[in-house]
């Protein structure tokens, strides 16, 4: 068991301990556990008072819907109204993997997980712990295992240092592999939308069902009066307590403008082939690799907080590929503090 400040003791499992985490959660408790992508918070999704739970922990608006996971596609007759074909060749070619689907819900879904919304989004893990939870308990509804609005967690030291003491147990199953939040798709609407891009990609996904929009709110802030219809739209998301500003220009402008603008209080998130450049350098990973990009980024961000610096300067990344989920993540981060140089 472990406790800082909290007024609960947060237990630490192993991945030998999930029949304990899984009662944990058929008790209406919650559990931090492991994804491909990211710590998830686990709650039982069928379980209003249990989910509440979760807001609670993270200090999360309550207009915010959550992702409800499942382990087997049988699974998902109870929890949605409608399983068009899209739908279906989307889970066949991309589940399990990091991939959520927004479907029109069924009545046995809490308010509390769809934020009062008609629909409901729906992914299926890959991961053999999170696999093995769900399996042992129920579908399990689980947004991001940090505060929120702070980076999310990729491995169990960053939950550890957020959840501590506010959750009752967290399942140690080592570094999440994609690092950032599944791509959510919402086939709710007449013509498929990306609401949040992710490790599944927008060619991806065009690729398998044709003709998908992009949401306005994955490349700027959501409007006022619009609700968010999937998680990871809000304004400012993602974000250490460091200032984050995005840069947009050449490489050499971009080394020239941190140069004239950085004191000892300054990080820099660059990529590998130019850190000599900078003396308070991040390494995001090698300039052209988007995946290593993606699987760093939150992990970055905790490290310029943990260094004490006060902020940090990024290049602005290319929209395209794994890219556009770097690109989102960031660009919300900086809660969209983009400078041309």
């Amino acid at each position: 068991c472990i406790k800082r400040s909290g007024i609960m003791k947060t237990l630490l499992l192993s991945k030998n301990d999930i029949d304990k985490a899984a009662e944990i959660i058929k008790n209406g408790g919650v559990v931090a556990m492991p994804t491909e992508t990211v710590y998830g918070l686990a709650a039982d999704a069928l379980n209003g008072e249990a989910v509440a739970k979760i807001f609670k922990a993270k200090g999360r608006p309550m207009d915010n819907p959550l992702i409800v996971h499942i382990s087997d596609i049988r699974q998902i007759d109870m929890l949605v109204s409608e399983f068009p074909d899209k739908a279906k060749i989307l889970a066949e070619k991309f589940w399990p993997g990091p991939l959520t689907i927004v479907l029109p819900k069924s009545n046995i879904i809490p308010n509390e997980v769809s934020a009062g919304l008609s629909t409901v989004a729906i992914r299926f893990p890959s991961h053999p712990v999170a696999h093995e939870l769900i399996a042992k308990s129920s579908p399990i509804a689980a947004p991001s295992a940090n505060l929120s609005g702070s980076p999310s967690p990729t491995t169990v030291r960053h939950v550890l240092s957020d959840m501590d003491g506010r959750i009752d147990a967290i399942i140690d199953g080592g570094d999440c592999d994609v690092g950032v939040e599944s791509t959510v798709i919402t086939l709710a609407d007449e013509i498929p939308t990306l609401l949040r891009p992710g490790g599944i990609t927008l060619e991806q996904l065009r690729a398998e069902i044709g003709e998908v929009k992009v949401h306005p709110a994955v490349l700027k802030s959501l409007e006022n009066g619009m609700t968010a219809a999937s998680p990871g739209m809000k304004y400012k998301h993602y974000s250490p307590k460091a200032k984050v500003i995005l840069l947009r220009g050449s490489e050499q402008a971009f080394c020239e403008y941190i140069k004239a603008n950085s004191d000892d209080k300054t990080a820099v998130l660059c990529y590998e082939e130019e850190k000599n450049s900078f003396k308070n350098n991040i390494v995001l990973g090698k300039k052209d690799d988007d995946a290593a990009h993606a699987h760093r980024l939150f992990t970055c961000l905790r490290e310029a907080d943990e260094k004490g610096y006060t902020c940090v300067y990024a290049h602005c990344p290319k929209p395209e590929g794994i890219g556009l989920a770097v690109y989102n993540r960031i660009l919300r981060a900086a809660a969209f503090n983009v400078i041309d140089v």
